[in-house]
């Protein structure tokens, strides 16, 4: 395959196992700051994926709940593949803590009982929300939160 100028295009999704958590980019800007992209995979590729107004509801909840347990989240924004989420963070470069940020947040959205900024003044697409969708998707990563470092199947010990 030619090489593309999107990282995610370059993986070869027929191989990687999801649920997993992998490093996808890394850009260091002009006055050294560096920005990591994660690649948070719920789904398995081309096999499932997550409906919308679950994946929509767990996107408000980990972009409002993922800032209690970390200074450096750019950004959380879902695929539109709907099978997982990209993870920004500005000078963080510890993939363990990563992975404890990511645990963190995912107990809270199961604890939550509301959605945030669920309402036609904050959101896009008000209507199209799930908090029970959205806790089940937390409670099924968390679930396998073992196997998050693990991205290629030829990787199981």
């Amino acid at each position: 395959m030619k090489k593309m100028n999107v990282e995610s295009f370059n993986l070869d999704h027929t191989k990687v196992v999801a649920p997993y958590v992998r490093l996808a980019g890394e850009k260091t800007g002009a006055k050294g700051d560096t920005i990591r992209k994660y690649d948070i995979r719920f789904k398995q590729p081309n096999k499932e994926h997550m409906d919308m107004p679950a994946l929509h509801s767990l996107e408000h909840m980990m972009a409002e709940h993922s800032r209690n347990h970390s200074d450096s989240i750019v950004d959380i924004g879902p695929m539109g593949c709907q099978t997982g989420y990209y993870l920004s963070v500005i000078n963080h470069d510890d993939f363990e803590d990563i992975l404890r940020i990511l645990e963190n947040t995912l107990k809270d959205v199961i604890e939550a009982d509301e959605v945030p900024a669920c309402n036609e003044v904050q959101c896009g697409w008000a209507a199209s929300h799930s908090l029970e969708g959205a806790k089940e998707l937390a409670r099924e990563m968390l679930a396998k939160k073992d196997q998050w470092s693990q991205v290629f199947a030829d990787e199981a010990i």
